[in-house]
């Protein structure tokens, strides 16, 4: 949001030229609050039924007032038995929305009562009318589009709450929606794949990794047999053999660390799991992070197939009985996901087409050096072929850049297409950064395609885990 403020304030300056200042002797002219919505534009799918309408200041209000919104429709009807209503009342034809004096927040809640039909369009257009706060304006985005369909958003910015220099969450962002769907990412530890192939996956978030023992009794394995191979399967030992205990960093299932689940059980062995780490506490200094902590510890699992479900057995290293549970594939979405601290299934991804970005931490590869963590870290939705490609501004500037300038065959659906390329890690003497050179171009499952730009990394504060970016449906 401070980057819509900024520019908000910016083009207020430059089209109606305000100023600030005091000559000696003279008055001060007041700074003019500029007041817009956040987004041009919303829209519902057909199984959401409330959005927060938020507006956005040039700066903090100095005191309180309304803003007088009014709206036109389009196959639309207000009512509790029509088409929406809104949270304050909106049946006169205005939205009223009270400015509240020292808060950088105003919002009101639209409601959808009923859907579009098939092959229709419904939608409410909101317009800033007036504000009662003398030399208040309204400047940028003053209007709002709210569409009743799943019609893609047509511009926006979006700052996903990945919990500041800890990184807890894992923030599934949809760029349509204008949505993110966060997950703590210590919450699971096994991705059991929904699709035609049985393929598990590790949380790579937490730097999980695993390998295949020699056996398939759970029960008969012990610590002092895989004493010897523990300090191979982690993560960042800086070997490159290690890449064989985690798995593939592209995001295709092929690679995975854990080999495919056979319909043989005496094809299926047990595995070594290092459990990876705890999410980091500390608070660090201006500009780093802290996401790990203590090691979680170890378990002994194997795997089998019944039917179209998955039974999974695991245990502690030197345990001789084991806990067994089924794990059922979700039509709908690309993974089941399974805690061992809850011993049940929990929800992490959103539906799989609902989603084309996740901010998170990340089990990367180092040529050469093998695996490694990686924070501020954003995979794309590969599994339903969400794909993109970074373009240098000294080609084609960010704002320059239209559809005639995509370039199909620069697109790739590997996971890391964005990665780590929009930022600078920093190092001795030199925070992070975002990379100002660069910017990305996105297209979802349905080919919407997109310019995206990324606009923090850290807060006003200097604090990481802030990420922000802006983007424009080409």
């Amino acid at each position: 949001m401070k980057n819509s403020i900024a520019y908000l304030l910016l083009f207020a300056l430059l089209t109606i030229g305000v100023s600030c200042s005091k000559d000696d002797g003279g008055t001060v002219t007041p700074e003019i609050l500029v007041v817009a919505f956040e987004n041009p534009s919303l829209s519902f799918d057909a199984l959401d039924d409330q959005k927060q309408i938020n507006l956005v200041f040039s700066s903090t209000p100095i005191e309180s007032g309304i803003v007088t919104i009014a709206y036109t429709t389009d196959n639309t009807t207000y009512g509790d038995a029509e088409d929406f209503t809104t949270t304050p009342s909106g049946a006169s034809g205005e939205v009223v929305v009270a400015i509240t004096a020292a808060s950088n927040t105003a919002s009101f809640t639209f409601n959808k009562l009923k859907n579009a039909l098939e092959g229709t369009t419904k939608s409410v257009t909101f317009s800033i009318s007036s504000i009662s706060i003398p030399d208040a304006v309204s400047n940028g985005n003053t209007q709002l589009q709210v569409s009743f369909t799943e019609t893609a958003a047509i511009a926006g910015s979006i700052a996903p709450e990945v919990g500041g220099p800890n990184e807890g969450n894992q923030v599934y962002v949809d760029l349509s929606s204008l949505s993110q769907t966060a997950a703590d990412r210590a919450s699971w530890e096994l991705g059991f794949y929904s699709g035609d192939e049985f393929r598990v996956t590790l949380n790579g978030s937490i730097f999980m990794a695993a390998a295949k023992i020699d056996a398939t009794d759970i029960d008969a394995v012990t610590a002092m047999d895989v004493e010897t191979l523990q300090p191979q399967v982690a993560v960042g030992t800086f070997d490159p053999d290690n890449m064989a205990f985690v798995d593939g960093v592209d995001g295709g299932l092929i690679n995975t660390a854990i080999a495919e689940i056979s319909a043989t059980d005496a094809e299926n062995n047990v595995y070594l799991v290092n459990l990876g780490s705890e999410v980091g506490t500390d608070t660090p200094s201006e500009g780093s992070v802290d996401i790990s902590d203590d090691p979680r510890g170890w378990k002994k699992i194997r795997i089998l197939r019944s039917g179209s479900d998955y039974v999974l057995q695991y245990a502690d290293l030197d345990d001789t009985s084991h806990t067994e549970v089924t794990i059922p594939k979700v039509a709908g979405y690309h993974f089941n996901y399974f805690s061992f601290a809850t011993n049940n299934i929990v929800p992490v991804q959103p539906e799989s087409d609902k989603w084309d970005m996740n901010f998170t931490v990340f089990t990367n590869e180092i040529s050469g050096f093998g695996s490694y963590g990686y924070s501020d870290f954003i995979v794309t939705n590969s599994l339903s072929n969400v794909a993109a490609y970074q373009v240098e501004t000294a080609s084609t500037a960010y704002a320059d850049f239209v559809a005639a300038n995509v370039d199909e065959a620069s697109f790739t659906t590997s996971q890391r297409a964005i990665g780590s390329g929009w930022r600078n890690g920093g190092g001795p003497g030199t925070l992070p950064s975002i990379k100002d050179e660069v910017f990305y171009i996105l297209k979802d499952a349905d080919s919407n395609i997109y310019k995206i730009r990324f606009t923090a990394l850290v807060d006003e504060s200097g604090v990481r885990g802030n990420p922000e970016f802006e983007f424009v449906l080409l």
